[in-house]
């Protein structure tokens, strides 16, 4: 089931990426294990700045921006139940803004594909306010 969800997303990426995204994506590869199953989706930028998302059949999640090597920033959603965030109202989904550190509420949508559009506007965004 999670190579479900993985080769859903990535099927959706390829088509944005191609139309949408055009002038900020570069590419969109699958990253497998050895065994040839699909860890994880990364979407490289324009700046090699990057995304990797993981989603697992149960629900598990990662969507992480991969900024440090421009400016020392990262951001991520993710649904990890570390038990350091418990006190966020939305645990154990959670986001790291700008650093491991900073963990706010994350509002991020349950749906996978919208989940993927919401994060990807929001690098939109902080990409054109970062130029």
């Amino acid at each position: 089931m999670k190579e479900d969800v993985l080769e859903t997303i990535y099927n959706y990426l390829i088509t944005i990426a191609s139309k949408r995204y055009r002038d900020i994506i570069r590419e969109v590869v699958k990253v497998e294990l050895a065994s040839g199953v699909v860890e994880k989706i990364r979407v490289i930028f324009v700046d090699n700045s990057f995304l990797d998302i993981y989603w697992s059949s149960s629900g598990r999640y990662s969507l992480h921006y991969e900024r440090r090597h421009i400016n020392g920033t990262l951001y991520r959603h993710d649904n990890a139940p570390h038990e350091k965030h418990r006190h966020i109202r939305t645990f154990p989904k959670h986001f790291h803004k700008g650093s491991e550190d900073n963990v706010e509420e994350s509002h991020l949508p349950e749906d996978p594909i919208k989940a993927v559009e919401h994060f990807l506007r929001f690098i939109l965004n902080l990409m054109h306010t970062n130029h």
